[in-house]
């Protein structure tokens, strides 16, 4: 799309029509069964329009995690609560975890595709950084809501630790095999692990840090 021209209403149609059609097939098939001329077939549209509209099959793997992110954005900063603000951090933070891993889950193999694909074409700078972004987001708000019940956790790492766990690939295979209410649940459970001092996750002090 031309910067500063809205979207024609055919071209997002198409574009709807397209991502609607990805994420039906990745629900299906694995993702190397998720060709571009299958995501084209079943969206009704010819080849050329989806690489127009993104670029590359990477890209469009790429938007359609995107927009599963920034929806889950919207919700954490202006939904209800428990995901959205009104509700104490702690249950906020069991809320995001939730909501992260069906982001994670909701299209079979989706985290796996993205980055195998990221890294066979390497990607430009500025899908880098819109990735770069959602893990930020991310990470910061899963950061805060530890500190805010925990300030004497090392939230930063632990916010680091419980979203690697979702990259890892035993848990993406069994994200893909339709397991994201158990991996939701492991995952609340190192939290609230973490939360209710059964897990040492506490900052390390300076004296300690030096002496390593």
């Amino acid at each position: 799309m031309t910067e500063g021209r809205p979207e024609r209403a055919d071209a997002a149609r198409n574009r709807r029509a397209i991502l609607n059609a990805a994420e039906r097939l990745l629900t299906q098939f694995p993702p190397h069964r998720v060709s571009v001329e299958r995501i084209a077939a079943e969206a009704g549209v010819g080849k050329g329009t989806v690489f127009h509209r993104f670029g590359s099959r990477a890209g469009l793997m790429r938007d359609l995690m995107l927009e599963r992110a920034l929806a889950l954005r919207e919700a954490v900063t202006d939904g209800p609560p428990p995901l959205g603000p009104g509700a104490p951090a702690r249950e906020r933070l069991f809320a995001f975890v939730d909501a992260v891993v069906e982001v994670a889950g909701r299209n079979k193999g989706l985290l796996a595709t993205l980055g195998r694909d990221a890294a066979a074409i390497g990607g430009s700078e500025e899908d880098a950084r819109k990735q770069e972004s959602v893990y930020g987001f991310w990470h910061d708000h899963l950061s805060r809501l530890i500190a805010e019940e925990r300030p004497d956790l090392d939230a930063e790492l632990l916010a680091h630790a419980l979203l690697a766990t979702l990259g890892h690939g035993p848990v993406v295979r069994l994200l893909s095999e339709g397991g994201a209410a158990r991996v939701a649940a492991v995952l609340r459970g190192l939290a609230e692990g973490a939360l209710d001092g059964t897990a040492d996750v506490r900052a390390p002090s300076h004296a300690a840090t030096r002496q390593e």
